[in-house]
């Protein structure tokens, strides 16, 4: 009995042993975060302070500006536990302000995400004139949307930030003084949740987003073509070439739109489709093939085989915008020192459809006084 009793001791540590070695062997190597510094941030916009936050929760690490609600910095670990910082951005704010090559890095964008067809919309026959600022349309809110101003920090933990701004009736054409509310938290599971609300004065027409640029492998590491997408979307929003549907859709099947199984990304984007000649590789919207309509459902997936990174977007949206990252063009620079280049990132925007305000068809932006508008978009991080 003494011996018996002996061997399951041994076993028994063995195996305490065992699991430690092996928690060893996948526990995070964090030595290699290199944190961007608060004074690099720290400065008076149109009166009011601009910062940097740092917020942790279980495997991430992230930094944040309240100037356009910017995601600065995204550290996730691989499936060795090295960190990469995973979203492109830039190292001091004056770049973010003064900014060389794309302006929408890691930001929240509207009051309207995507386009709307001559920055024209009309509510109760009320015609209103946006800014043009993108080949005649407006794009993400028009020349000053909500990613180039300063946001109210409302309330911050180690893991949360909640952010406030009210944008005046009129600003940037679009009617109804318009008072939102945005929360980024982290959790314990590696998500980084977004959610929105906004109420209105005056009816008006809403479509907010983030517009983080991913590469699962690192910012400046590479071409996100190597990547496996999928995409729970068996139609997109189909486009011309000033990139504004055409209030039809487009079922994926049988086309290089169909990523409803997984693969590489850059499988089909240099094909002779219309639709990827008009946008110069992948720029549209999936109509997400969602079970009801104001639950949080997974919409895609995004995969990186070499660092095992895998990356699920969650929302409760109707569309997904697909960007692979076609105007980069090397310009901008990122925080390590190398630059923003063609392909190397791609954005995965939860949304309402561009234009939707000029299709009847598509689900409705219209937002009125007394009612509460939601958004929930989730990102889950993961290693396989």
């Amino acid at each position: 009995m003494n011996k018996l009793n002996s061997m399951k001791t041994k076993n028994f540590s063995f195996l305490i042993l065992l699991t430690v070695v092996m928690m060893g062997l996948y526990s995070c190597n964090k030595s290699n975060l290199s944190l961007l510094p608060n004074e690099s941030f720290s400065k008076t916009v149109s009166n009011k302070h601009v910062d940097l936050y740092t917020l942790k929760s279980g495997d991430i690490t992230m930094q944040v500006t309240n100037f356009g609600g910017r995601v600065v910095s995204l550290w996730i670990p691989d499936k060795n536990g090295d960190y990469e910082d995973v979203v492109l951005g830039h190292k001091t704010i004056d770049e973010y302000i003064d900014f060389e090559g794309e302006r929408f890095l890691g930001c929240v964008v509207g009051r309207y995400a995507n386009r709307i067809a001559n920055g024209q919309l009309t509510i109760n026959d009320s015609v209103y004139q946006l800014p043009i600022n993108n080949n005649g349309q407006t794009l993400h809110g028009g020349l000053k949307g909500l990613d180039l101003v300063v946001w109210d920090v409302e309330s911050l933990k180690n893991d949360e930030i909640t952010l406030t701004y009210l944008s005046p009736d009129g600003e940037e054409g679009f009617p109804g003084n318009l008072s939102i509310e945005m929360n980024y938290k982290l959790t314990k599971n590696n998500e980084f949740i977004i959610t929105y609300s906004a109420k209105t004065d005056k009816q008006t027409v809403i479509n907010l987003s983030n517009h983080s640029f991913f590469n699962l492998k690192g910012e400046g590491k590479g071409t996100i073509n190597d990547h496996v997408l999928q995409i729970n979307g068996s139609y997109i929003t189909p486009i011309n070439k000033v990139l504004i549907p055409n209030n039809e859709m487009l079922s994926v099947e049988n086309t290089p739109f169909d990523f409803r199984t997984p693969k590489l990304i850059g499988t089909d984007v240099n094909g002779e489709h219309e639709q990827l000649i008009n946008a110069l590789g992948y720029d549209h919207n999936w109509v997400l093939d969602k079970k009801g309509n104001n639950s949080v459902q997974l919409a895609a997936s995004l995969y990186e085989p070499n660092s095992g990174r895998y990356l699920e977007v969650w929302t409760d949206q109707p569309g997904l915008q697909f960007y692979g990252g076609n105007f980069f063009d090397g310009s901008g620079e990122g925080k390590y020192g190398n630059k923003h280049k063609y392909r190397e990132a791609i954005a995965l925007e939860t949304q309402h459809f561009p234009d939707s305000p000029n299709n009847s068809s598509f689900p409705s932006t219209l937002l009125n006084v007394g009612d509460n508008y939601k958004h929930t978009c989730i990102y889950k991080f993961s290693v396989k």
